[in-house]
This record gives structure tokens, C-alpha cells and sequence, in this order.
């Protein structure tokens, strides 16, 4: 599709502030330089299905920002988080290194978000990387008298800061709850939270002006965004679990190092996820990892479900809602399969409207099933291949139906050669008029979960129920 210079006259992008608690109107600092940060991982276990959402709904926003402003215009900065007290704790608890367990839980996750079908993130900062930004960043708030050093540790003095608290809105009182270090005899105020801490020997740790110590949690997303996008960017996302004390505090800290920066100009959050009705809980047998859930379900079924409502509003994640979301690829990909190849199209306007349109991806894919419905009842119409397009398209811009249909319906196949002998035989059985042969074999085909679809031809094709 165009960029905004070529599409003049339409809606544009509107995204929900929560800054400003509004939906406005996109407006890039730079076309030519759109950046976008949003918080990664704590690597110390396996992503959940939680986790998950906001990997796909920024990963749809990245996709539709690229689209509207150009690949190579576009820069999504996503960090990793590999130095924290839980992944100490997990790491003492296993008995295992440290640097042996962020290595394999970083793996996983990679693992898990391309299964999901997201695209790599342009930048993706360790914050074991960018120690010396944290440190230079930590030493200006000291110098501008907005941080203190006591007992070995370097904390945020928030009365210093009078706008502290109106981002997230959050009162003095709720201030002080959400402090995410306990009261200490060495805070000169309840709120105050840390930017650098003592480590023991049996810690991670570097050397500071302060003594040996690592970061706290939020001067390691200040240091890297500014690193990578400067003081002043367009977009920072997360979880709605994210705003306070987490965000809240990168703001504080990032304008009061940078007083004439007003940091990311827009904040979009996506909402809380539910299980199986309520609260994930390992008790209640409804926490899922993603890892766990592969198992059952493909990526992209995963995907689907957390597109299919809108990202601002509570998701309840269930088992049967990724059987139903299996069920309606099938649909597409066979609308894709009994079609004729489509030639490479523009995101359709319906889509793209409901995409520009705070990200309402239940109303871009109600309009992808209008298409599969159009290409099912006239796959081989005069407008079939122009459709099929139309729908690949589409799929594309929320990643979706970026496979090959023969791929999508045959799975992982590693036993692939050995289902074709067995519908060799099938067939070869048939001819012959062996009847009872033929249906034996397609019903422990089928109890291998491997459904077949007779064609008119006579041949035989085959895939995952």
C-alpha cells in the first residue's frame, strides 16, 4: 500500500494514549524514523499465554506501521531483561548458573514467538549489554538532584519530581503501595525506588561509582530506548500491568535526566488475559505455557485466538477457543488451497481502515471471513485469483495465512513419507477392489489424526485434523 502522502484524504492511524487516557490520531514524529519500544522478557522461566498477547498485538502494530510508512522506516526496539532478583531466585532454587539459564530461557522464547508468527523485533537490547548507559544515565539524575545515594544503593527521590504519579494516576497514597522495594531506614521517602543496588560476591554484578552493584528493573528500559530511539520516540507499549510502577518510572527517570524530552509521545497498553474463565493459576490447572500449549495447538491457532478480540479489552483464553480457531484457518487456507494462485495485493481498504482504527483486529478479520466465504462459493470465478490476493493480504498485515496451504494442512510431517506409502496403498487397494483393505487403512490414518479428501480425479489428498 501507499504511504500517508498517497493516501490524503482517508482516517490515518488512531491509537488509544493512555497518557491521556484518549484515542488520537497517529501523528510520527518523523515518517522517515517511526520508533516503538516495548518491554520484553524477564528470562528466568517460559513465557505464558499472558505473555503472549502483547508479543502478537505489538507485532500486529509493527506489521501495520511498517505497511504504512515503509519497512526500512520503522524501527521496533523489544529488550530482554537478563539481569533481575528472579532470575537469581529461579537460578539458586535450580542450581544452576545464571548465565546457563537466561541462555536456555532466551532460546525458548525465541522459540515460542516465532511459533506464534511474530517478526523479529529490529532491535532486540540484553540489559547485561548496556550496563554503561545505565550508569551514566543513573549519575545525571544524581547530578540533577533527582536521585541519592544511601547504604550502597542509588535510589529515585519521586518528591523531586512534582509531575511524578500523574501519568499513571496514582495518588501519594497508591504511590507508596506500589513501591516495588520495600520501605528501607535508608530512603529519604516511602516512594523512592532504586536504580542501582549492592550485589554479594554470589551475585551479578559491576563496578560503579556506588560500589559493586547491578540495575534496578526500571533504569534498564530508560537506557536502552533511549540507546536505541533517543530521549524522544513515538511509541512505547506493554501491558496494562505495566503502567505502574513500571512505566510510571521510566517516565520519571527519562524526563528528569532529559528535562526538554517528553519521552514516548504515545502509550498503548494491552488488556489483561483470563483462563478458562478466571485467573491463571498453576492450582487451578488452567496456567498455560505457550511452550505447553504448542503441544496441542498450532502457533498460528494461538495467534488467532488472542486476535479475535480487541486488544484494549479483557481476553479469556480457552482450550476451545484454539480448536475453533484451528478450525477457521482450515476454512481459509482450503478457500486459499481451492483457489487459483493470487497475484501479490494491497492490504484491502476494509482491513486496513479496521487496523487504522485503534488496531480492531476482531473487524479486520470478520472482513478476512467475508472474503474466504466469496472464494469458497466461486473458486474458480473470473475473480477468484484477485480474492485469494485480497485474503493473503490481509492475512499478512496481522501475520496470518503466511504458509502454504499443502504445509498448513499436512502439519509437521516428519512421518510424511510413510502417510504417502500409506495412501499409496489405499489407492492401490481400491483399484483392486479390496475394499475393506482401503477402509482400514484410512481409519488408522484417522487415528493418527490424518483426515482424507477424495477427489473427483481419483487421487487422494490428505492433512492434519
Amino acid at each position: 500500500m501507499g504511504g500517508p502522502a498517497e493516501r490524503q484524504g482517508k482516517m490515518g492511524l488512531r491509537l488509544h494514549n493512555t497518557a491521556r487516557r484518549t484515542t488520537e490520531d497517529f501523528v510520527p514524529r518523523d515518517p522517515k524514523a517511526v520508533g516503538m519500544y516495548v518491554c520484553g522478557p524477564t528470562v528466568y522461566d517460559s513465557i505464558h499465554i499472558g505473555n503472549a498477547r502483547p508479543l502478537v498485538v505489538f507485532d500486529v502494530l509493527f506489521r501495520l506501521l511498517r505497511a504504512e510508512y515503509g519497512a526500512e522506516n520503522v524501527t521496533y526496539v523489544r529488550n530482554i531483561t537478563d539481569i533481575d532478583d528472579k532470575i537469581n531466585a529461579r537460578a539458586a532454587e535450580r542450581g544452576e548458573p545464571i548465565e546457563d539459564l537466561t541462555e536456555r530461557t532466551t532460546a525458548q522464547f525465541h522459540a515460542d514467538v516465532a511459533a506464534l508468527g511474530s517478526l523479529e523485533p529490529t532491535v532486540e537490547p540484553r540489559a547485561t549489554d548496556h550496563i554503561p548507559e545505565m550508569l551514566a544515565l543513573i549519575a545525571d539524575l544524581i547530578a540533577r538532584g533527582h536521585a541519592y545515594e544511601a547504604d550502597g544503593h542509588v535510589l529515585f527521590h519521586v518528591p523531586s519530581w512534582d509531575a511524578y504519579g500523574a501519568f499513571a494516576h496514582k495518588d501519594r497514597d497508591e504511590q507508596v503501595a506500589g513501591a516495588r522495594v520495600e520501605v528501607a531506614p535508608y530512603k529519604r521517602d516511602p516512594a523512592d525506588f532504586v536504580l542501582w543496588k549492592p550485589s554479594t560476591p554470589d551475585l551479578p554484578g559491576w563496578d560503579s561509582p556506588w560500589g559493586r552493584g547491578r540495575p534496578g528493573w526500571h533504569i534498564e528500559c530508560s537506557a536502552m530506548s533511549a540507546k536505541y530511539l533517543g530521549n524522544d520516540f513515538d511509541i512505547h507499549g506493554g501491558g496494562l500491568d505495566l503502567i505502574f510502577p513500571h512505566h510510571q518510572n521510566e517516565i520519571a527517570q527519562s524526563c528528569c535526566a532529559h528535562p526538554d524530552s517528553g519521552f514516548a509521545r504515545y502509550w498503548v497498553h494491552n488488556g489483561f488475559l483470563m483462563s478458562e474463565g478466571e485467573k491463571m493459576a498453576k492450582s487451578l490447572g488452567n496456567f498455560y505455557t505457550v511452550k505447553e500449549l504448542l503441544d496441542e495447538f498450532t502457533g498460528e491457532a494461538l495467534r488467532l485466538v488472542l486476535l479475535q478480540t480487541h486488544y484494549r479489552a479483557p481476553l479469556d483464553f480457552t482450550k476451545d477457543k484454539a480448536v475453533e480457531a484451528k478450525a477457521t484457518l482450515d476454512r481459509m487456507y482450503g478457500a486459499i488451497r481451492a483457489g487459483p494462485p493470487g497475484p501479490a495485493a494491497d492490504v484491502p481498504g476494509p482491513v486496513l481502515e479496521a487496523l487504522e482504527d485503534d488496531l480492531n483486529t476482531s473487524r479486520a478479520l470478520a472482513h478476512m471471513h467475508e472474503l474466504a466465504t466469496r472464494l469458497n462459493k466461486d473458486p474458480s470465478g473470473p475473480e477468484a485469483a484477485s480474492v485469494a490476493g485480497a485474503l493473503r493480504a490481509a492475512g499478512a498485515v496481522l501475520g496470518l495465512l503466511e504458509q502454504d496451504p499443502e504445509a498448513w494442512f499436512k502439519g509437521a510431517a516428519n512421518d510424511a513419507g510413510e502417510i504417502e506409502a500409506l495412501i499409496g496403498d489405499r489407492l492401490a487397494a481400491r483399484a483392486a477392489k479390496d475394499y475393506a483393505a482401503a477402509d482400514r487403512i484410512r481409519d488408522d490414518l484417522k487415528a493418527r489424526g490424518v483426515m482424507l479428501e477424495d477427489r473427483p480425479d481419483g487421487t487422494t489428498d490428505w492433512r492434519r485434523a
